[in-house]
């Protein structure tokens, strides 16, 4: 449905869209919370662009930091702290535990653990491909298959692709850029119907959003009696250490072994080390973290119905947001506005995925977005 600037103005004016209150922050994370990110306050732009914790890491990771700042000429010495909170969280041994200078590099280390020529990685399309980069760089085949009309992973077509000797299965749920869940049952029967031979790489870097409900459970808090599966977090997301780049994972001892002989010698940094095994002995942070997350959810989608504008349920800390045309008008638009979201998705040409950010910064994104021209706005 379409609805002219003119009645949309209306509506603005009449109080339909209400973009100077935010009725559900509490009183407490608002005063809390910066009135926006740090970029922006020194004239950067505002960055809707990352899927980062706008709020920041807990004052705990913070003061962690700040007592670390003479140890910056030294070498990482030892992870053990670190290991040690990741392996009680989860309630695993130390020997399960990898450590990784972010998520990613956890992905570098599987393609090359798992990967090589005549062996295949499958992913789905559109997901957080940099896995695909990784693989070819090993010789190995990408094949991709679209999410199916869920917007969750299309099992089954990912089971007939994982046919080779070796293949390695990369499942991002919840998934970026889609902000999708794929059903735990179906996760679970996909990976009985696997070969043998095959591994399965979940990526839970937004385990925390995604709350809990009959169709998500991690597969690190209910394991799987299942060596194949090797499963990763992050604390660049609901940790706010993005900056600092730590990333773990947690699999069977014999295969994090394999996985730990790829890593790069003394790859996270000391003051990484330190903050992180701070960052995860702060569950308060992480409990409101998530209730900010949840607000400002909430408030996007009240925002995105006012205005009519279609959505991707979200379990995470970004949305994908229907344009009237292709993206890099509504993109570009932005950008001129000092508003930075992400690239444009070439299988949803007519989606931006918009991270999720302050109230102050988000009610200054749809000052912005009611600015467009009527054109890219999809009614």
């Amino acid at each position: 449905m379409r609805i002219s600037r003119r009645h949309l103005l209306r509506r603005l004016a009449a109080g339909a869209v209400v973009t100077t209150a935010m009725p559900f922050i509490d009183e407490a994370s608002c005063a809390a919370a910066p009135r926006s990110s740090s970029a922006h306050r020194h004239g950067g732009p505002i960055r809707l662009n990352l899927n980062e914790n706008a709020y920041g890491p807990s004052e705990r990771a913070v003061a962690t930091l700040r007592d670390s700042l003479g140890l910056v000429h030294r070498y990482p010495d030892s992870a053990d702290a670190l290991v040690g909170e990741i392996a009680a969280l989860h309630g695993v041994t130390r020997e399960r535990v990898v450590l990784g200078c972010g998520s990613t590099e956890i992905l570098r280390m599987a393609a090359a653990t798992f990967l090589g020529p005549r062996k295949k990685v499958v992913l789905a399309s559109p997901t957080f491909d940099l896995i695909a980069e990784y693989a070819r760089s090993e010789g190995a085949e990408v094949a991709t298959v679209p999410l199916d009309k869920r917007y969750a992973h299309d099992l089954d077509a990912m089971l007939a692709q994982a046919d080779a000797p070796g293949s390695l299965v990369y499942i991002c749920n919840p998934n970026n850029p889609t902000g999708s869940l794929t059903p735990r049952t179906d996760l679970e029967d996909f990976l009985r119907k696997l070969p043998s031979t095959t591994r399965v790489l979940i990526d839970e870097a937004y385990h925390h959003y995604a709350g809990a409900s009959a169709a998500y459970a991690s597969f690190i808090d209910r394991p799987v009696d299942d060596r194949r599966v090797v499963v990763t977090r992050t604390l660049s997301k609901v940790y706010g250490l993005a900056g600092l780049r730590v990333g773990y994972a947690i699999a069977a001892v014999e295969v994090a072994r394999e996985l730990a002989s790829h890593r790069v010698p003394m790859d996270v940094s000391v003051l990484a080390l330190r903050a992180g095994a701070a960052a995860l002995s702060d569950l308060d942070h992480v409990r409101l973290s998530v209730t900010r997350n949840a607000n400002d959810r909430q408030e996007f989608y009240n925002q995105a119905n006012a205005r009519m504008l279609r959505v991707i349920d979200s379990h995470t800390n970004f949305f994908m947001l229907k344009t009237g045309g292709h993206a890099n008008g509504a993109i570009d638009h932005l950008k001129k506005h000092n508003i930075l979201v992400a690239p444009p998705i070439p299988s949803m040409a007519k989606y931006i995925r918009v991270s999720l950010s302050t109230p102050h910064d988000m009610v200054e994104f749809w000052r912005v977005w009611d600015l467009m021209p009527a054109h890219h706005m999809e009614m």
